[in-house]
């Protein structure tokens, strides 16, 4: 009996150990953001991506750090899950009515969306895709005519724009399963450069000049362009933006763990590792290489909706083919098949060159630098892709 209280008593010790693990590395990690979005000395931008670079360095060479964390997430998931919701429902009066450090987190956010779309196919399934800007700006500018053209509401011109990137979706991985490899990376190429080309070029998209005159959304008769208003407290319009943005980024996080733990994930997996053994396990190959395009592409039409609607103004020129470079380098940098991993590059990737306009016409290159530098420090990206783990 005095072994059973004395495992008890270590195992409620452990509990504890890990909940206040998940406590104290989620409001650093808030903390940190916040620090981030509101610094606009260069000197303290440096200081706080060395912080970063510093802690990456130590969980590189201090394995078992690393492991403790992911124990103790994985131990107290629920408690990690509902802490973060609050952080992130929290964030915007931490932010001090700051509406530029909120436009930057809106930005972020839509961008983590596009990153998580484009893992499905380049982390999970090893499949190149530089179309996922295309795809973004398909779904943008699909609401934008809807809302203009038609008078369809926002909330309409959402599931309907999705639906549409989809189709474009379908459109490019049939026929692009007749190619492999870098191949295939230039099949997507081409086709990002034909929508671009298409919408500088068409007239009803409005050609070089875009659509202008986006309306605001409205829910329940309070406009997105009005301040938000909550127990009193009034914050930015951006605010409003930010809270739909954030459940774009929760829906698509729980899509993409339910993906990855389903027979999809185990498939597009399966064909990461080695297409020809997938194919012979009897694998439908092309059907799940055409499904990775098509998921990625639904995504990035929500995330295109509500970025039309929030700027209230798109061009071509939202939708280049750089666009979807710096997708693919959020994945890669952030780490392939890591749900963690890609939002974080997303935030990192979208946050560095506004940080670094101190630096004039060289921000670009201290940028490339530093997403380097971190690449050396972490070469699988800031938070490698993790061994899959089978329940019983």
């Amino acid at each position: 009996m005095m072994t059973d209280s004395l495992a008890m008593r270590r195992s409620a010790s452990a509990r504890v150990g890990d909940a206040l693990t998940v406590v104290a590395v989620e409001l650093v990690g808030a903390l940190y953001l916040r620090q981030f979005l509101l610094t606009d000395d260069w000197r303290l931008v440096i200081a706080l991506l060395a912080a970063f670079a510093g802690a990456l360095v130590l969980m590189e060479r201090q394995p078992a750090l690393e492991a403790r964390i992911e124990g103790a997430f994985a131990a107290q998931s629920r408690l990690a899950m509902l802490l973060g919701i609050a952080i992130v429902l929290a964030f915007p009066f931490a932010l001090e009515g700051n509406t530029y450090a909120l436009h930057l987190c809106v930005i972020s956010m839509l961008y983590a969306v596009l990153a998580l779309a484009l893992n499905f196919q380049l982390g999970s399934a090893n499949i190149p895709n530089f179309a996922t800007g295309a795809s973004y700006g398909i779904g943008a500018y699909a609401s934008a005519l809807l809302a203009l053209n038609f008078g369809v509401s926002f909330w309409l011109a959402l599931p309907a724009a999705a639906i549409v990137a989809t189709v474009f979706g379908f459109l490019l991985g049939i026929p692009s399963m007749r190619t492999r490899d870098s191949y295939l990376a230039l099949v997507t190429i081409a086709f990002g450069v034909v929508v671009n080309q298409l919408l500088n070029n068409l007239d009803f998209t409005g050609g070089p000049n875009g659509l202008v005159g986006i309306p605001v959304p409205e829910l329940f008769g309070h406009s997105f362009a009005s301040p938000l208003v909550i127990l009193g407290a009034e914050l930015p319009p951006q605010a409003n933006f930010y809270y739909l943005s954030a459940l774009l980024v929760l829906v698509s996080i729980l899509f993409a763990e339910r993906l990855h733990d389903s027979r999809v994930g185990l498939a597009w997996n399966a064909l990461r590792a080695d297409e020809l053994a997938a194919r012979c396990q009897g694998i439908n190959v092309t059907w799940y290489k055409v499904l990775a395009f098509a998921v990625d592409a639904f995504l990035a039409g929500f995330a295109g909706t509500i970025y039309a609607f929030y700027v209230g103004f798109i061009s071509p020129d939202n939708f280049t083919f750089l666009v979807s470079v710096t997708i693919m380098t959020m994945v890669i940098a952030g780490g392939m098949d890591n749900i963690l991993g890609v939002i974080v590059g997303a935030f990192l990737l979208t946050l560095l060159p506004e940080k670094l306009r101190a630096f004039s016409d060289y921000r670009i290159l201290f940028f490339g630098v530093t997403v380097i530098a971190f690449l050396m420090i972490r070469p699988q990206g800031l938070f490698p892709q993790r061994l899959r783990r089978y329940g019983d």
